[in-house]
């Protein structure tokens, strides 16, 4: 269940991946509550999602919104996709993110498909192998595309050269190993003389 939930002129698109009611039973009755689940991203780069309770629908969403803003995080990109392949358990939730080739687009579903359209990347697989509680697949979602590294930020982290890192990284064929110098030929007279044992 996805809403697009756009107010006013922003640079963040908004979306509702889930709305639940919560019944309180009291001595009345029942009281009825709302929690919505936002996920909110520039679809550059940016995301972050929030969770927000309120009596009425509108008010839960609106605090969604605003809680989502304050946890936006940067998600690391090569071209359309994501660096490397990254598997994560966050609770119940096991999340995993593939990078994929140009033009294969998002190949995910759920909870999981707001997160990743609305944070830029255009090709990536995704396969959520544990629970199907969106609040849950939504945060392991999140923190696996916080848990990625790019070979420039590796790099820098370990003192080296970036062509070092990308050289390493990069699959395919290895390079050719520098020629062997060939060893010095004997000639036959000097074999001739050499004493057999």
């Amino acid at each position: 269940m996805s809403y697009q939930y756009g107010r006013g002129q922003s640079e963040f698109t908004e979306k509702v991946v889930h709305l639940n009611r919560v019944a309180k039973v009291v001595k009345g009755g029942r009281r009825f509550s709302f929690s919505a689940l936002v996920v909110v991203g520039d679809q550059n780069g940016r995301v972050g999602a929030g969770l927000g309770k309120a009596g009425e629908v509108p008010e839960a969403i609106r605090k969604a919104v605003e809680s989502a803003k304050k946890h936006l995080i940067t998600v690391p990109m090569v071209g359309t996709t994501i660096p490397h392949e990254i598997r994560l358990k966050k609770g119940a939730a096991k999340v995993l993110l593939k990078p994929a080739a140009p033009g294969t687009g998002i190949r995910s579903g759920g909870a999981m498909r707001a997160v990743v359209e609305l944070s830029g990347v255009k090709d990536m697989i995704t396969k959520s192998l544990g629970t199907n509680n969106p609040v849950n697949t939504v945060r392991a979602t999140i923190a696996a595309l916080q848990a990625l590294q790019t070979a420039d930020s590796i790099a820098q982290a370990r003192g080296k050269p970036v062509e070092e890192m990308e050289r390493l990284i990069r699959r395919g064929k290895k390079p050719e190993p520098e020629a062997a110098v060939p060893a010095p030929t004997v000639p036959d007279e000097a074999r001739a003389e050499e004493p057999v044992s």
